[in-house]
């Protein structure tokens, strides 16, 4: 019978028997928000969903806290509130932000520094690739592979790119080299609008924008072919546009720090934060 060295089957001399279920790592630990667990043993979420989870649940937690939330009502199943939780983080942030409205000096100063932003008739000539996120891919891998194609193709005329988009895009414009032809603003997804339109002068890129833009289908490379500006609108047509951009970048400020205080109280399990990544506040 063959000898193990005195390693009673282990492995640890360097014989080998180890079995295979012994070097299965261990399930990875339950992610807990203040003891709440964020999801079942052993399942295994992205990290972008496990830090979905923990804010929403941090802020259930403080909810429930002030007294807007029954103490007794149950925790998410699967991630999912409930309505009774949703209406109660609703109030709970009404309630500790506090937002100001922009003031009029507040909005002429931003009307006047973004020229392009409230730019009406402007219209871009463009091409894409889609690398799209579907059920059961490893997204960090595929984020991996879209940057890899994105950094050469930067470095590339326009025929690369449209052979690249025939090979790898994931959209039916690749048979067509990617191109999209001209674009308005109404034409695009939010993601692909606020990409492509309302730049600031140093900011409205020819070629190949230099960085992914992540929408609901996957990742997406964008080849600008050229633009055409549009006329910006006296400020007094476009005032109350202003002034919601404001509120809505300052609402997402705010947020973003009462989550940072929220997670800096909390005693947390399994899993880091930082309020700058939350889903809720992108």
């Amino acid at each position: 019978m063959a000898s193990h060295g005195g390693c009673g089957g282990t492995g640890q001399c360097g014989c080998g028997s180890r079995s295979q279920q012994d070097l299965t790592p261990p399930p990875a630990p339950v992610a807990r928000v203040n003891g709440q667990a964020l999801h079942a043993p052993g399942e295994q979420l992205h990290e972008q969903e496990l830090h979905q989870r923990a804010y929403g649940e941090l802020l259930r937690q403080a909810a429930q806290a002030q007294g807007l939330l029954d103490a007794a009502e149950p925790a998410p199943q699967d991630g999912v509130l409930s309505e009774a939780a949703v209406a109660a983080i609703e109030a709970l942030l009404a309630r500790s932000l506090q937002l100001a409205e922009p003031d009029e000096t507040a909005c002429r100063r931003y009307y006047e520094a973004h020229p392009q932003r409230f730019a009406q008739g402007e219209r871009v000539q463009a091409s894409h690739i889609l690398v799209a996120v579907t059920p059961g891919v490893d997204v960090a891998a595929l984020r991996a592979h879209a940057e890899g194609l994105l950094l050469r193709l930067r470095c590339e005329d326009e025929a690369a790119f449209a052979a690249a988009a025939r090979e790898n895009s994931n959209c039916p414009s690749g048979e067509q080299g990617g191109r999209l032809g001209w674009l308005v603003r109404e034409d695009c997804m939010p993601e692909l609008g606020s990409a492509l339109f309302g730049q600031d002068e140093a900011n409205r890129h020819l070629g190949v924008l230099p960085r992914l833009v992540s929408s609901r289908h996957g990742f997406h490379i964008i080849r600008v072919q050229d633009r055409e500006a549009g006329a910006r609108p006296p400020f007094e047509t476009v005032r109350q546009a202003v002034a919601a951009l404001l509120a809505q970048q300052q609402q997402i400020t705010a947020t973003r720090q009462y989550l940072d205080l929220l997670a800096g109280a909390a005693q947390l399990e399994g899993l880091a934060l930082g309020a700058a990544d939350s889903p809720l506040v992108q």
